[in-house]
């Protein structure tokens, strides 16, 4: 009997429980987004309109990456109902290649997995969702797309043109220390987001044109002195000559030597960037002095100039019709540096749960967790607890689902899954020998989205296995649904202690 058959006789069209990845599921992503929530939605997604924080512990399978969709799905409806008033989407999920970027900055005695990890600081955390958010940002105003860009809120050419100087200054800076193309060189495009802000830069050459017109002038008047018969002259005053020159070069000189010095600093700082001090150098030589000498940069490694840097991309933002900025993080166990480890994920993690950083003005994370790492914070001190403050962080401890809500979501799925005109449950899947009672247990049993799929997908399999075609039995009997619980459960054990696949 073919497991297709078996759903077609119930007016199912397709498989509702192949999909385990919420990223890879079109069930979820075409059907379930909308409306499939969990009961603690309302704490977690918060109100758009203040952007609040939330951070959600819970285990693998549990529905943490779906959540983070349908928040990005809610915002994305909200940004439409509310063009004037939108949220800025920032993706902060792939450490992987900020993570190795870090790793290669450090000395080779110590590049072991848990000493990078270990410093790692919320310094290099702020780097890198700054990374993700101007790159976007860049992206939306060039009009270009790259696919590791992360970030969602579309960017109107009107209120591009709203930018003043000084805005258009502060983006050209945190492109200059953050923005990131795979497709582009780092001056080519700077240069070009440049240009489309209309960013004149000719004040700034005042010092090369004084180098570039007196040197050379000066140079010939003496060429002209010592071939024109007046060798003498030059021979007495070659030294005034001398210092004219210097005197012609020296502000060229001292722009040169400050911004070398800044470009690397800021170079040194950002570990988790790809910056060269001289392409650095070179874009800071068109900034003005005065217009970049007391402007914060990730200079060293301490947070106060990245607090600066976001007030400046939130200003920005603003300009263009964002009024906050959400934060979505999530797949921290998935890292090749972590590689499952709750020691490690906790390093990663806790530079994070600073009050500071979290309740940032105008911002808002969203932090989905291992539950692995609830064991940590019931361990930490009092100093911890007075820098995190989670008492003010809408802390969901253990994102649970009952029975009732597995089997809400269940019939959901199946719903979704359904040929137009039936209207199929899973109490039609299963034969009444499997009582409700005993359905609500082992969906008690099962816990996780992720592991009530893969027991519906393989009792139906193990259903259809039984039978052949010119016999098909339509419902799951309580031998094969008890057999397959049985196998699942064993499964997930080993899972759940380290030993199996799950």
């Amino acid at each position: 009997m073919k497991l297709h058959q078996f759903f077609d006789h119930h007016g199912i069209a397709r498989n509702p429980f192949a999909e385990e990845d919420a990223q890879t599921d079109p069930v979820f992503q075409e059907h379930c987004i909308e409306n499939t929530l969990h009961p603690t939605w309302d704490k977690i997604y918060g109100d758009p309109r203040v952007p609040t924080t939330s951070i959600v512990f819970g285990e693998k399978g549990s529905g943490k990456t779906a959540v983070c969709m349908q928040i990005a799905h809610k915002l994305q409806k909200y940004n439409e109902e509310n063009p004037d008033k939108r949220i800025w989407v920032i993706h902060y999920d792939d450490f992987n290649h900020f993570l190795d970027r870090f790793r290669d900055k450090l000395p080779s005695r110590r590049q072991a997995a848990e000493k990078v990890l270990d410093e790692f600081e919320l310094s290099d955390h702020m780097d890198a969702i700054l990374t993700v958010s101007t790159t976007g940002l860049v992206d939306g105003i060039l009009g270009s797309r790259q696919s590791r860009t992360r970030t969602t809120g579309e960017i109107r050419h009107t209120d591009v043109e709203k930018m003043n100087r000084h805005q258009s200054r502060d983006l050209l800076l945190l492109s200059a220390c953050y923005d990131e193309s795979t497709q582009e060189t780092f001056q080519g495009r700077w240069h070009r987001i440049r240009q489309r802000l209309e960013f004149s830069t000719w004040r700034s050459m005042w010092d090369r044109l004084l180098a570039v017109t007196l040197a050379p002038i000066i140079l010939l008047i003496m060429l002209f002195m010592q071939f024109g018969g007046h060798g003498e002259t030059l021979a007495s005053s070659w030294f005034i000559f001398l210092l004219l020159i210097i005197a012609a070069c020296s502000p060229l000189g001292w722009k040169f030597f400050k911004c070398h010095k800044r470009a690397r600093q800021v170079v040194r700082a950002l570990k988790i960037g790809n910056r060269e001090t001289g392409p650095m150098r070179s874009v800071m030589m068109h900034f003005g002095s005065d217009e970049i000498a007391e402007q914060p940069l990730p200079e060293r490694d301490r947070t106060d100039g990245r607090y600066g840097l976001m007030d400046k991309l939130q200003n920005i933002l603003n300009t263009l019709g964002f009024d906050g900025v959400i934060v979505l993080v999530d797949r921290v166990d998935e890292p090749h540096l972590i590689t499952g480890s709750a020691e490690l994920m906790k390093s990663l993690v806790w530079p994070m749960l600073d009050n500071k950083f979290l309740k940032h003005q105008g911002f808002g994370m969203k932090l989905m967790l291992p539950i692995e790492l609830t064991r940590y914070i019931d361990r930490e001190d009092k100093d911890f607890y007075e820098r995190a403050r989670l008492d003010k962080q809408n802390v969901i401890k253990s994102f649970d689902w009952s029975a009732e809500s597995l089997h809400d979501v269940t019939n959901s799925r199946i719903i979704a899954c359904a040929e137009k005109g039936s209207d199929p449950k899973l109490r039609d899947l299963l034969s009444p020998d499997v009582t409700d009672q005993r359905l609500m247990e082992a969906l008690r049993l099962l816990r996780v989205p992720r592991h009530l799929f893969k027991f519906m997908h393989r009792v139906c399999v193990d259903h259809c296995n039984s039978f052949t075609d010119q016999d098909p039995s339509w419902q799951v009997s309580a031998g094969c649904f008890e057999s397959t619980l049985a196998v699942v459960l064993r499964d997930q054990d080993a899972y759940d202690r380290g030993l199996g696949a799950g």
